[in-house]
């Protein structure tokens, strides 16, 4: 089963993609975003860590309603402050990792041929080392921010550009991608780009065959996770400065 990562930054349109992928291409998707939701549930181990690390530090922490996080408020505490990010990663990231690793394992028993790993933080995670191959959606900053605004209207503009200044930065993701998708563009040319990459990226019959023999599978994944270390090593993990 060939493992393919999805990455992007924040409102570069990873979830379109991840939906297209999803309905017109009937492909099966490990969404790291809903699963990070899901782990954070009130009553979850992951829930309770955040709560005590962060409730002096955020007041309205914990909606009274339901008990649900404040995400809002939660995310205006983390992003431009890296020491909070880190304890909120450190906290979610196992969560996360563990159930990514459940859903992989389902659908590989299921005999599925292609699995998509939809991960914002896929670098910064280690995932993209179990990946075949790794997609990143990508466009200008200035329409990230745009976008952002327009998909969160209670956000200020410094608050969007902290959202996007604590991410990846883009040229390093497309640097260390195997496919970029640019989506500058309209909706119908990033739907025509998705269409053209899901024939690119089908793994063939008789490799899909053959990952069903364990033995096979486990060479299979120490091959990928080896050669992507060795690129890592020699590639570099930031394109080269320009004189």
């Amino acid at each position: 089963m060939l493992i393919v990562g999805l990455t992007g930054g924040i409102a570069t349109g990873k979830s379109t993609v991840s939906k297209q992928l999803v309905e017109k291409h009937k492909l099966t998707v490990v969404d790291a975003d809903l699963i990070a939701r899901e782990v954070v549930y009130p009553g979850k181990s992951a829930y309770n860590k955040i709560v005590e690390t962060f409730q002096k530090d955020v007041p309205d922490l914990v909606n009274p309603e339901d008990l649900s996080l404040n995400r809002a408020a939660l995310g205006k505490a983390v992003f431009g402050n890296k020491e909070r990010l880190a304890k909120l990663n450190a906290i979610v990231h196992p969560a996360v990792k563990w159930e990514i690793a459940r859903q992989i394992l389902r659908a590989y028993i299921s005999f599925k041929e292609l699995v998509i790993l939809d991960v914002p933080l896929l670098y910064e995670s280690g995932l993209h080392k179990v990946c075949g191959l790794v997609i990143t959606v990508s466009c200008g900053k200035d329409i990230q921010i745009h976008r952002l605004l327009a998909r969160n209207p209670e956000l200020t503009t410094e608050d969007a550009e902290k959202r996007v200044n604590s991410q990846l930065p883009i040229e390093i993701r497309n640097y260390r991608a195997d496919l970029v998708i640019d989506n500058s563009k309209d909706l119908a040319s990033l739907q025509r780009s998705v269409d053209s990459i899901v024939h690119e990226i089908r793994p063939y019959r008789l490799m899909t065959i053959l990952d069903y023999f364990p033995p096979f599978a486990i060479l299979s994944a120490l091959y990928t996770f080896s050669l992507k270390t060795l690129i890592e090593k020699f590639k570099g993990k930031r394109p080269p400065k320009s004189d």
